[in-house]
């Protein structure tokens, strides 16, 4: 079973470089709320293992670019280069949703992507940031529209 949904981010942060793994900043907010909509937990490869039995897919819009630090808002256009995602639709055929972790995703990636899933039907959402540095919607307002987006109610998964 294959990946329905993706969730883009838009490059990782100095902290998941170091770390190797998607959002390891500690006061991202990305898996906890995973953890609330899919009961995902325990050390990065169990958490990893559960996004793909639910089918979920996370990437990064660009796969180089250059910045100080981890704010989004300082990466470097001019040079940043963007993955592909002709080849990932191909090998994913069955991503109908296309989450954004926030608007600068959005943006990079209708800047710089001409690809698209292949599913004519598919849907495209931008949600709120779950970066800490993104400060002006606190965790519960972050996680109800998360929680929106994937259809789920206080009791329902996916």
């Amino acid at each position: 079973m294959d990946a329905n949904i993706l969730v883009l981010g838009t490059l990782p942060g100095m902290r998941s470089i170091q770390e190797q793994q998607y959002y390891a900043h500690p006061r991202n907010a990305f898996w906890p709320i995973m953890k609330a909509l899919f009961a995902v937990d325990g050390d990065y490869e169990s958490r990893r293992r559960q996004l793909i039995a639910n089918r979920i897919a996370v990437w990064d819009v660009l796969s180089s670019a250059v910045r100080r630090g981890s704010l989004d808002a300082d990466i470097r256009l001019d040079i940043a280069r963007a993955n592909d995602f002709a080849a990932f639709f191909s090998s994913h055929p069955d991503i109908g949703v296309v989450i954004f972790n926030g608007k600068k995703a959005e943006a990079l990636f209708m800047r710089f992507v001409e690809a698209r899933p292949n599913d004519p039907s598919a849907r495209f959402i931008v949600l709120p940031s779950t970066s800490p540095a993104y400060a002006a919607m606190p965790y519960s307002g972050k996680l109800a529209r998360w929680r929106a987006a994937f259809g789920l109610n206080d009791d329902a998964k996916i």
